[in-house]
Order: C-alpha cells, then structure tokens, then sequence
C-alpha cells in the first residue's frame, strides 16, 4: 500500500499509534465511507490482525485471492455463514492478532458522521474480554468516491482513539452507545474536510 499510495500521490497521516500496547489485541472498530477504508485501514494496523469482509469481494480476480487470505469472509445473507464468521473471529483473537470490524455494516451513504452499529463487535468484546479501539478514517471518500473507475489522489487520515474496556459496561448495548457517542463526537470534532 505504501507503494501504491506513493504513486498515486494518495498520503496518509496516522495518529494514536501509541494506543496499541505491546502483547495486547484489540477488536478495532472503523467508520466507513469508501471502498478506500478497507486497504488504509487494514495494513496500517499496528500489528498482524485480520478484517471482516462480505464474500463477494473474494470473488475479485488477484485482488480476491489477496482478499480471502487477510479476511473472516461472511454471507451476510446466510445465517449459518454469520455463526461461522462470529467463531473464527474469536479464533483470531485467540491467536493474538486484532480483529478489524466495520460495525456500520456497509459503507455509510448517508449525510451522518455514522450509521446506526450493529452488534457483532461489541458482542465478540464482551465474549471475549477484549477491549475495543475505536479508529476514524477522515477524507477517504474523496479518494475514493461511489463512482465506478474513479479515483483521485487525496490526503486520508487515520486516528486511534484509546481503548475502551467491555469491564466497565453492564450490556453490550451500553457498549455500543458508548463507542458510536465516543466516535461521532471525535468524528464531528476533528473532521476537517
């Protein structure tokens, strides 16, 4: 990506590395606007980590190959496929890698900093006992826009916030509020394009 960026004159900015400690893995939860989230997002992740990812883009030539290698692949019309999906998620976890999870579900279209969450990751912290570390990527929509064939070079941020313990809450749902107000709040506050 670093190649790739440099020769289509994207940058990327990165702050709040130092949130990620040493011999700890964390379920990182991402806002996402662009198909452009996914490849900043992903290899820019202090550490080795795997993300969350439909099963259609495996179906890409080359890039899907890449594609399933990094990814916990779900059918999101499948329910069986979404047990199955929830199970090697916490097997990620359990190998020490991070779990990368867009809990937005699919690319925000709307004119809100955020969509509604759904539940998934704040459930795997809960069941696992692993922290969540909120990240916002900034400007990846203009890189990227919802056009087919179109892309632009642009300058992409990509914020970690501090990670957020499931001890300190009495129920997933009192998780997720707290983590959607957290990113909003930090989205709305630093967003400067």
């Amino acid at each position: 990506m670093h190649i790739f960026f440099f020769l289509t004159g994207t940058r990327l900015h990165i702050k709040g590395k130092e949130n990620f400690k040493d011999e700890e893995n964390y379920i990182v939860v991402y806002n996402h606007n662009s198909m452009m989230d996914v490849p900043v997002s992903v290899p820019f992740t202090p550490g080795a980590n795997k993300t969350i990812a439909k099963i259609e883009m495996a179906k890409i030539p080359l890039f899907g190959m890449i594609y399933k290698r990094g990814s916990v692949l779900v059918d999101r019309k499948s329910e069986e496929s979404r047990k199955m999906s929830y199970i090697k998620m916490r097997e990620v976890l359990d190998m020490g890698l991070h779990m990368c999870i867009y809990p937005e579900g699919t690319r925000n279209k709307t004119n809100q900093p955020l969509q509604r969450f759904h539940d998934g990751a704040f459930r795997l912290s809960f069941d696992s006992g692993k922290s969540i570390l909120p990240a916002l990527i900034f400007n990846s929509m203009k890189a990227l826009p919802r056009k087919f064939f179109f892309f632009r070079p642009a300058k992409i941020e990509l914020h970690y916030l501090a990670p957020v313990s499931p001890k300190n809450f009495p129920s997933v749902e009192k998780l997720k509020e707290h983590i959607f107000d957290l990113m909003r709040e930090y989205y709305l506050k630093n967003n400067k394009y």
